[in-house]
Parts: structure tokens; sequence; C-alpha cells
């Protein structure tokens, strides 16, 4: 009796589709220099969390829900007096996607969670590292498909950072919007 191993859609979409673009566009001698998406990191900062310690386990489950994959609390790292803050006191819910969650994540924000924004016009292309990195700031946990928007006592955003192979926030770009990324055509009209 074979198993068939699932194999995610954005994953098939990579390597048929998005390879032999990226081959063809920044002339590669060799499919290993085509970067792909190493992991993707949603990181979740809250606000009063020094003050109401239960707003990080909500938000430690709620992207544990998004995500499909346990998240964890962040950490202070220093203490601050100013904002009443120790060391080690959690702040904050953070998940590192990578295989198949990784482009399980993609395609559900590409083609799920992006259009629900309200206003969407597409998301920022000036957000790379330099390094090939790319980071989308999210203002509402609520475009998910997964929060149940009656349970939700607070609406809070999330930074999502693409971490790529690439070497240069051009064929990283290139990567992402072969993907589906939506991104603004800022040179276009203005």
């Amino acid at each position: 009796m074979s198993e068939t191993k699932y194999i995610p859609r954005m994953a098939t979409k990579y390597k048929e589709e998005v390879v032999p673009a990226l081959m063809k566009q920044f002339s590669y001698k060799s499919v290993m220099q085509v970067p792909k998406l190493e992991k993707i990191c949603i990181n979740r900062g809250v606000n009063g969390a020094v003050a109401d310690k239960k707003l990080v386990d909500i938000a430690v489950e709620e992207l544990t829900a998004i995500t499909g994959q346990k998240a964890l609390p962040t950490l202070s790292k220093k203490d601050v007096s100013n904002f009443k803050l120790r060391k080690k006191m959690p702040i904050g819910a953070k998940v590192t996607l990578r295989g198949v969650k990784m482009y399980e994540f993609v395609d559900r924000l590409i083609s799920v969670a992006l259009p629900r924004v309200r206003d969407f016009k597409g998301i920022n292309e000036k957000a790379f590292d330099g390094r090939g990195n790319y980071t989308l700031g999210v203002t509402e946990q609520i475009i998910f498909p997964e929060i149940d928007i009656d349970k939700v006592n607070k609406i809070t955003g999330m930074d999502i950072t693409f971490v790529t192979s690439a070497n240069t926030n051009e064929e990283a770009y290139a990567l992402l919007k072969e993907l589906g990324m939506p991104f603004k055509n800022m040179n276009k009209g203005a």
C-alpha cells in the first residue's frame, strides 16, 4: 500500500512555474541558484502585556490558530523601569514556519487573508532589508479566517517576515512576485 505524500499547492507552483521563470529572468546556470523561501517568521507584540498576562496567552492562541503550529511567547530581554518591564517577562508571541506549513500559510495569506484587508491596494514593495528578506505588517488579525471575530477582545497587528535564500532585493522581489504576492505598482501612474 503506497501512501502519497501531501505537497502544498504553493510548493508545486514554485517548482513548476517560479523556478523556470526566475531561471530565465536572472539567467542562472543551475536550478540550485534559484532563490527559495526558507522560512516565515510571524511576530506579534502585545500592548498592555505588562499589566495583563492573559493578553499574551490570547496572542499565542490566535497565532497558533492562524499558522497551524504552536506559537511561543516572546520574553523581554532587559529591564525598562519606565514601562514597568522586567527581564524575561512575556511581551508578545512568535512562530517560525518551514516546509509544508510555510507554503500552506503563504497560500492562505495571498488567496484569502490579504484580499480581506479593508481598502486593499497591494503591499508595499519597499520593505526589503537588502539581504533578500521581506517584512509585511498586518494591522488586524481578523483578516485571517481562522480568527472568530466574536471572540476577539482587542484588534492587534503582526509582522510577517519572509526569509529567502536570495542575495539581492531584486531576486527576492521577483521570487515573491512569481509566488503571487500582490505588490503595489509604485512606479506606474505616479
